[in-house]
């Protein structure tokens, strides 16, 4: 599972993470909850339906597979597997019956969600699991450890029957091996801070935490290096560039910034490192994030040793 704060580039990183586990012909499932379609936009694919969907080739061969999970058709899909209902089910979604129960049980939607995700890790064909790998693009941090534990708190309020199966089986999974949350940040303090308190959340639920993933980390341009304005000067103008006062200045201020900004960036490196969980970088793109980029990103995850089982 993947988290992090708004705008720390969680979709994308799950979506590198998904070709990364499937490279050298493993077969991964990407899922997204949110209802947002980032996972269609990132691919440049139509939007996912409620059904598993080959989307990408993995690096040295490999696929990735993607699902939209829908609450309502997760419910429809539970009560015919349950109860039986087929048509009568879908009959439940016409009159409106599957928003009225999500809004007299406000969690219920998390667990129809994270049962889905359930049932396909735990998915199986003639005897092997049908995923080396699932990834979800979860709720971000500030949303992740209800997202997770509501559906413990239902197995609570269900004393028998299935719901209650359901329930505990879903946070079986969860709190197994098999099972990783990793936390998506970036070098800045908001998103540290919040990485630093959702790792923290995580542990009190006893969901495994898995990496701390630092996103778009820009490789220094000057490598702590001080530059006067007299060399500057003396470039500007060996080169043949504009070397007048208000040009060598603003270039002084820029580079002061940079060596700011990477004082910084190393202070807050520490602070992820002492939360201690294995961390891995992935570079900043200069131009956006595409497909290319995505495998940009794989690459640099495989090359820090991620893979599946």
């Amino acid at each position: 599972m993947v988290t992090g704060k708004g705008g720390t580039g969680k979709t994308t990183v799950a979506a590198a993470l998904a070709l990364a586990l499937a490279a050298g012909g493993k077969r991964t499932l990407l899922l997204e909850v949110e209802g947002r379609q980032g996972i269609a936009q990132l691919f440049d694919v139509p939007p996912l339906p409620y059904a598993e969907r080959k989307i990408a080739v993995a690096p040295r061969g490999g696929e990735v597979r993607a699902l939209a999970v829908d609450a309502e058709e997760a419910l429809l899909e539970y009560l015919d597997m349950f109860y039986k209902l087929g048509r009568a089910g879908k009959a439940l979604k016409k009159f409106g019956a599957i928003d009225f129960a999500a809004t007299i049980a406000p969690g219920m939607r998390d667990v129809l969600l994270t049962g889905k995700v359930k049932e396909a890790v735990t998915r199986t064909e003639r005897g092997h699991r049908v995923y080396d790998a699932v990834v979800l693009d979860a709720p971000p941090t500030g949303r992740i450890g209800r997202f997770l534990n509501v559906t413990a708190e239902v197995a609570g309020l269900a004393r028998m029957g299935p719901i209650k199966t359901q329930s505990d089986g879903v946070m079986a999974v969860l709190r197994s091996p098999m099972t990783s949350v990793h936390v998506v940040s970036l070098l800045e303090e908001m998103p540290v801070q919040e990485t630093s308190d959702a790792i923290t959340e995580l542990t009190g639920t006893g969901i495994p935490v898995g990496t701390v993933m630092v996103n778009a980390v820009r490789a220094p341009a000057l490598a702590g290096a001080r530059v006067t304005a007299a060399e500057l000067k003396r470039g500007l103008t060996a080169a043949g560039l504009p070397a007048d006062k208000a040009t060598v200045k603003a270039l002084v201020d820029e580079a002061t910034d940079h060596r700011t900004r990477l004082t910084l960036e190393e202070r807050l490196r520490g602070e992820l490192e002492e939360l201690g969980r294995p961390m891995l970088e992935l570079p900043f793109l200069p131009d956006g994030v595409d497909l290319g980029g995505l495998y940009t990103l794989a690459d640099a995850l495989c090359e820090q040793g991620v893979s599946a089982p």
